[in-house]
């Protein structure tokens, strides 16, 4: 038997791969199709401290190698959250973990707090990188002051696992990673979409309402990869890794780069199932060739 499990400072995982912010919904979706107590978690859509009607129409597109998306945080609010998802999915048998955002610090804060009276939520991921907002989101996590004073009102708010999501389009991944633990995160994942932009060439328009969006899928990979490698070289708190994870192997290529955990997020649109064989496939990866507990793998690289 391979030993999958791995440990993100103060959470303990049966095994590394969670799902992707706004890729899985609230879990429930994906329930007819894979058994959720097999994640080693997963990541709920972008919850918001008051409900977002979200981007008009269209907001996504499909690339070569990928998508852009310009969804814009839709969601019900917090309070729904509270009320109403949060009850069908904390007892699933794996790590739930909110995914938060806001328009100003104020937001980001409140929002925390109010989650902060949940039993059982361990952990929540601070989205201070989404490129398809016109508020907040990535206006925070291109710069270290933005990302610092952030992370710090929401630490004197949020009591347990602070994991803070990473924006790509900066000029230096590890200043802004620094920032971040410097200000109190627990951990860091990365990376979120890339600012991307596609052309009606018959419509002579942009394809998306928003004209740019976030880039997602295989495409971003090597770019993922570079960034975890670097970050995770700079921190001394543990890196999750995603971007373009639609197999085992990548997924392992991750853990290699440093990754203490990886994220599956475009993938699971193409394969609902995706996560479950990813699973399987990096125990049977470590099977052959003679790994039996996978953390050993990494950072090697």
């Amino acid at each position: 038997m391979v030993d999958l499990s791995t440990r993100i400072g103060s959470l303990e995982l049966k095994n590394p791969v969670l799902t992707a912010s706004g890729t899985f919904g609230y879990g429930l979706e994906y329930a007819d199709f894979i058994d959720l107590s097999h994640l080693g978690g997963f990541v709920v859509k972008g919850t918001t401290l008051e409900p977002r009607e979200g981007n008009p129409y269209p907001r996504m597109a499909e690339t070569p190698m990928g998508m852009l998306n310009a969804v814009g945080l839709q969601n019900k609010g917090v309070d729904h959250f509270i009320d109403h998802i949060y009850p069908q999915i904390k007892d699933c048998g794996s790590e739930v973990i909110v995914n938060v955002s806001g328009k100003s610090v104020a937001d980001y804060a409140a929002t925390a707090e109010k989650l902060s009276a949940l039993p059982g939520l361990n952990a929540i991921e601070l989205n201070i990188s989404c490129p398809n907002v016109k508020q907040g989101g990535m206006a925070f996590g291109t710069t270290c002051d933005g990302a610092a004073s952030v992370v710090d009102a929401v630490r004197k708010v949020w009591p347990r696992h602070l994991m803070v999501k990473l924006s790509p389009n900066v000029t230096s991944i590890t200043d802004i990673a620094k920032a971040a633990e410097g200000a109190g995160a627990d951990s860091l994942s990365l990376i979120n979409t890339m600012l991307g932009m596609a052309i009606d060439i018959e419509r002579r328009k942009p394809v998306l309402s928003t004209v740019t969006g976030g880039m997602s899928g295989p495409a971003v990979k090597p770019v993922a990869v570079r960034m975890v490698w670097q970050v995770a070289k700079a921190v001394g708190i543990p890196v999750v890794g995603l971007g373009g994870i639609c197999t085992a192997e990548d997924a392992i290529e991750f853990i290699m780069a440093g990754a203490s955990a990886i994220q599956v997020g475009t993938a699971n649109f193409i394969d609902p199932t995706v996560t479950q064989k990813i699973i399987d496939g990096m125990e049977s990866w470590c099977e052959r060739h003679g790994v039996s507990r996978l953390l050993d793998l990494r950072g090697i690289c």
